[in-house]
């Protein structure tokens, strides 16, 4: 299984100020994350119902979510604050129109870690739940989960494991995506308020550099 930092490293991002805080509320505990991505090009996805999905792009921000008691990051990509495509014809009006979502990727993992940093890596499961404000809803590499179970990657009880989570993401959201935006925008507002009143920016390794390449210290 691949482990994968919460800061999302293997995207290439340039420079992207990266905020990771635990959040105990009455609404959420658990472990959150922000990525202000501050340049970068316009990349999508394609999806029958809502078209292009916007991913990264300058002025995006990305909440990822990890729930005490769950086996599943939440990272909902965010439009520029209280925008979005024009493209996207059937959008929703969403719970908080500051933060307008382009789409959530829900991995499942089993289980978390910390690195030499301090960012939280997660170790990824293969399976994936792939939601659009518009209404999709799909799960997404099960072939690659299969795979890992028929090579002995994967036990029977972690195979299992898997396929419970993601019956449970379909059972919570699936049927209910208006409610997934208002706790992700519930959250975010919390985690903002954090990083308002003065949350330092983790400084994982490539926001280091990145700053030495600017004269900053």
């Amino acid at each position: 299984m691949n482990h994968k930092r919460l800061n999302r490293d293997q995207w290439g991002f340039q420079y992207y100020p990266y905020y990771q805080m635990r959040i105990d509320h009455e609404l959420f505990h658990g472990t959150v994350c922000l990525i202000r991505l501050t340049d970068g090009e316009k990349n999508y996805w394609e999806t029958p119902k809502a078209g292009r999905i916007q991913v990264t792009g300058g002025g995006m921000t990305w909440l990822e979510l990890i729930p005490d008691g769950t086996r599943r990051v939440i990272t909902t990509m965010y439009f520029p604050d209280g925008t979005h495509d024009p493209e996207r014809k059937h959008y929703p009006v969403t719970a908080d129109e500051r933060y307008q979502p382009s789409i959530w990727y829900i991995d499942i993992i089993e289980g978390i870690e910390q690195d030499e940093d301090g960012i939280t890596v997660f170790i990824d499961k293969y399976l994936d739940v792939i939601i659009t404000p518009e209404g999709e809803v799909k799960v997404d590499d099960r072939d690659e989960l299969d795979a890992a179970y028929a090579s002995g990657e994967l036990s029977k009880e972690q195979y299992d494991a898997a396929l419970a989570e993601g019956e449970a993401i379909l059972q919570a959201y699936g049927g209910d995506i208006r409610g997934l935006d208002a706790l992700c925008a519930a959250v975010r507002k919390l985690a903002e308020e954090r990083i308002g009143a003065g949350e330092p920016i983790t400084m994982c390794r490539e926001v280091r550099e990145w700053r030495k390449t600017q004269g900053e210290s």
